[in-house]
């Protein structure tokens, strides 16, 4: 599909299922590196990885969040196709990444099944809105194959829910027969991406498959000025060392996803590159040393 037709698509109906969207060789980087976050299906299954207990009784016990231990998960975030995917939903060009979270989830571990939902709740402050300019975006990220039986997400179209008011915010099957009915199944290969609005109804399901694994990330993206769609502060995690290590191997766009100021602003001086320098040895600042500050 290509990215205005998943865009008409999300616009239409709150959510786009791109199978396979990214591809094989710019997912094993991460992939090979899991084992750094969570244990592997045997691992949890068999009881040999000391991890496994974290996992068991809560269905969010499975998530780690950004930076990962995992490098390479961490460049997986912002990839370039995934930006490139947030832009063109959003439509604009100056994108932040404000939520950046690794799953990993096991049969038998817990309940997994959940009541349709909106996300908005922890998403924003406001409530969300259809104006241009004004939207966000989530992203489900299938690091591994995902069938039915490994618990995917169940999205409802707008087009079955647009009637519906702000609150509440989640539906049991019990009085809203008719909005299950309707539901359709993220379920996908490898390199799945799942694109949808806060305000999009949605649910985990549950994981049948036996000894299964499932894993994935969950990625939100907003125009770089909304300020009231908010979910977490990346200094918070400045000063750690998986920080320092995603950094130094990130493109200057992908910074700029995390809040970094682009070449050519002028915030870039002197001062502030020798700062940057020191606190980010790793960091090749040639793009920003290079560029001409921009007027205002």
């Amino acid at each position: 599909m290509e990215l205005a037709d998943a865009a008409r698509a999300w616009h239409t109906d709150g959510f786009v299922i791109l199978p396979g969207f990214l591809p094989a060789r710019e997912l094993t980087p991460a992939v090979r590196e899991l084992d750094l976050l969570f244990p592997s299906a045997d691992g949890f299954h068999d009881g040999t990885d000391p991890r496994r207990e974290r996992f068991v009784g809560d269905e969010f016990a499975g998530i780690d969040t950004f930076p990962f231990a995992s490098t390479e998960l961490s460049l997986l975030a912002v990839n370039h196709r995934v930006l490139a995917l947030a832009e063109a939903l959003l439509g604009v060009d100056d994108i932040h990444i404000y939520g950046a979270e690794a799953w990993a989830k096991y049969t038998g571990a817990c309940n997994y099944d959940q009541d349709l939902h909106r996300d908005y709740l922890n998403h924003t402050i406001l409530v969300p809105s259809t104006t241009p300019g004004c939207r966000q975006v989530e992203m489900f990220v299938f690091l591994h194959d995902v069938p039915e039986a490994l618990g995917p997400p169940h999205l409802l179209s707008r087009q079955h829910t647009a009637s519906l008011p702000a609150m509440p915010n989640w539906y049991d099957n019990s009085g809203s027969p008719r909005l299950y009915a309707a539901e359709v199944s993220g379920a996908g290969p490898a390199g799945t991406v799942i694109a949808f609005e806060p305000g999009t109804f949605h649910r985990g399901t549950q994981l049948t498959a036996p000894r299964g694994a499932r894993y994935s990330m969950q990625l939100c993206f907003r125009p770089a000025n909304l300020q009231w769609g908010q979910r977490v502060g990346w200094a918070a995690s400045g000063f750690t060392t998986e920080w320092g290590e995603f950094v130094g191997r990130a493109t200057a766009r992908q910074l700029q996803a995390f809040g970094f100021p682009p070449p050519g602003h002028p915030y870039w001086t002197p001062e502030t590159l020798a700062g940057v320098a020191l606190r980010y040895p790793k960091l090749d600042l040639t793009p920003w040393r290079g560029s001409s500050p921009v007027r205002r």
